[in-house]
């Protein structure tokens, strides 16, 4: 089942076209990768899809609704959550305190003022029920041994996994990963690929950009790619291995075994 699909979405600033009447789906249950050379407008595309910018023209469709025009705190609220190319982490908040502030665009537990002041104890079970939600995530991505540690004092490989912690204490339906792998050593790689098919067993589409091409291959089920703005192919793995646009475009006259 199609749970997301862009219509002819374009992105022009100015002269320049980044994104160009692309139509791009994600199918509810799998893992979709997007690919293509530096600036061929993956992540533009993703922020048009996520709210944090407009398309000049198209349609962005998640699980029936036309989500095109609303704010990214909306969108999120809808069920799709993402991480960043560069962390976006809250670096003077704890581990556990960054993943707290994602459960607030859940479509679980909220948070809810006239409640907090209405009823001491509506508060406490709602906090206690939060923090069940966050330590759910915090030992999904086995983080749980420095819950207390600040953002900024982390490993780099640890940044990336609590950014992907917060993001799905969201409780999206579908999580974008912009370059998830950047920055990583192979063994970091490896745990990579088992958290994103972790992330689909709980229930979670993944849409995911990444130049590592063996992570790529191995990981997702189709993948869209893009050039200069444009979808050049679709298909599987193995069909995009062979096909003669991707190996001139982006994989450099072979594929990545």
């Amino acid at each position: 089942m199609t749970l997301l699909e862009t219509k002819k979405l374009t992105r022009a600033f100015g002269g320049v076209v980044a994104v160009n009447n692309v139509d791009f789906t994600a199918e509810s249950g799998m893992i979709t990768g997007l690919i293509g050379p530096n600036g061929a407008g993956k992540t533009t595309l993703f922020n048009n899809i996520t709210g944090l910018d407009k398309p000049t023209s198209g349609e962005v469709i998640f699980a029936g609704e036309n989500i095109t025009k609303l704010p990214s705190y909306k969108i999120a609220r809808r069920g799709i959550g993402r991480t960043f190319q560069n962390i976006r982490l809250f670096k003077e908040l704890t581990v556990l305190e960054n993943v707290l502030l994602g459960l607030h665009f859940g479509t679980g537990v909220a948070f809810r003022p006239l409640a907090a002041i209405n009823s001491y104890v509506r508060l406490l079970k709602e906090r206690k029920e939060m923090l069940g939600k966050a330590y759910k995530w915090l030992d999904f991505m086995n983080l749980r041994k420095v819950e207390n540690e600040l953002a900024k004092n982390l490993p780099y490989g640890h940044q990336r996994e609590l950014e992907i912690a917060r993001a799905l204490a969201t409780e999206p339906k579908l999580l974008f990963l912009d370059e998830p792998a950047a920055g990583m050593n192979p063994n970091e790689t490896l745990q990579l690929i088992d958290t994103i098919k972790r992330i689909r067993s709980e229930g979670v589409s993944v849409v995911l950009i990444e130049h590592d091409m063996r992570l790529v291959m191995t990981v997702c089920d189709t993948i869209t790619v893009l050039q200069y703005g444009n979808k050049i192919a679709s298909g599987t793995p193995d069909e995009i291995k062979k096909n003669p646009r991707v190996i001139e475009a982006y994989l450099g006259g072979g594929s990545d075994e």
